[in-house]
């Protein structure tokens, strides 16, 4: 059954990523008016992240974000699509990177690095990074349950040489790389912004004025490894072209505090949504756990 979902889906969405551009983003406008008017998908949840984000917003305005997070999510899923056919130069014109000179003294010290993100812009267009350094980029990632999707994944955010590992296993495999005698310089790019399993979440912190757990394993690795870590920085300029900044979080963790690098990088992925909150993902349940208890011996911060 698997099998046979993927074979009738896969052809439309080889032809999705070899439509011209101006055709491609008309589609996406379709898309658009199907997900937002017809199916209303996650509608709710959409609107109830977006009053607890901005409770002084009103009625209006929160509908005018609204409608334009919807276009932008529309635009990143097939902008994930158009990863299976884009090309490299494609890429690197629609992905441009400012600080190049930060990669290259990043280079010159032969160290990897970890990256965090939020669900914010274009995170599915990041290893344009591998293009035009010599970090080759690893994505962290939660597997499909189809595993011929999963493959697909694999093949549309592994292209260009990028890697990929499964969330279960970052821990084990990140350790194995850098224990390597010569480990090979990556740029480890880790989605920051879910919501843990509560009794996971042993860390609280203000996020967007709410207190809920956040995910700790941006700051657990880069400590445990001793790789420096920063905050990926991406703004859209227009429809289908972006610009990513790489911002130092700690270029030497083990020194930081605990919960240091955490709550900065909530901050500084706060301060883009509230510039712009219409590039951010609101259809995920961020604050899901806001009136639940903290397990025991949990830190809130």
């Amino acid at each position: 059954m698997q099998l046979a979902v993927y074979c009738l889906v896969y052809p439309f969405l080889w032809i999705i990523s070899k439509l011209p551009w101006r055709i491609f983003y008309t589609l996406s406008t379709g898309v658009y008016i199907i997900t937002y008017y017809l199916i209303g998908y996650r509608k709710k949840t959409v609107t109830t992240n977006l009053k607890l984000a901005f409770p002084n917003k009103t009625d209006r305005e929160l509908k005018k974000i609204r409608k334009a997070a919807y276009k932008h999510m529309c635009d990143m899923f097939l902008e994930m699509i158009r990863s299976l056919s884009i090309s490299k130069n494609e890429m690197i014109n629609r992905f441009r990177v400012t600080n190049i000179e930060k990669i290259q003294e990043l280079e010159a010290k032969g160290d990897s690095i970890i990256v965090m993100m939020g669900h914010y812009n274009s995170y599915e267009w990041t290893n344009a990074i591998d293009l035009i350094s010599d970090f080759k980029c690893v994505g962290i990632y939660k597997p499909i349950k189809n595993k011929y999707f999963d493959r697909l994944a694999h093949r549309i955010r592994g292209r260009f040489d990028a890697r990929l590992i499964p969330s279960a296993k970052v821990f084990r495999e990140m350790t194995k790389d850098q224990r390597k005698e010569n480990p090979e310089l990556s740029l480890y790019g880790l989605i920051s912004d879910q919501s843990p399993k509560l009794n996971h979440g042993m860390f609280w912190t203000s996020f967007m004025g709410i207190t809920v757990p956040t995910f700790m394993g941006g700051e657990v690795l880069s400590k445990r490894l001793g790789l420096s870590i920063f905050y990926l920085h991406v703004q859209k300029v227009k429809r289908g072209y972006y610009e990513a900044t790489l911002i130092p979080i700690s270029e030497d963790p083990k020194s930081e505090e605990d919960y240091t690098i955490t709550k900065t990088f909530t901050k500084l992925l706060e301060t883009q949504i509230k510039q712009k909150p219409e590039n951010y993902l609101w259809t995920h349940k961020r604050w899901k756990h806001r009136n639940a208890e903290p397990p025991k011996n949990a830190v809130i911060a």
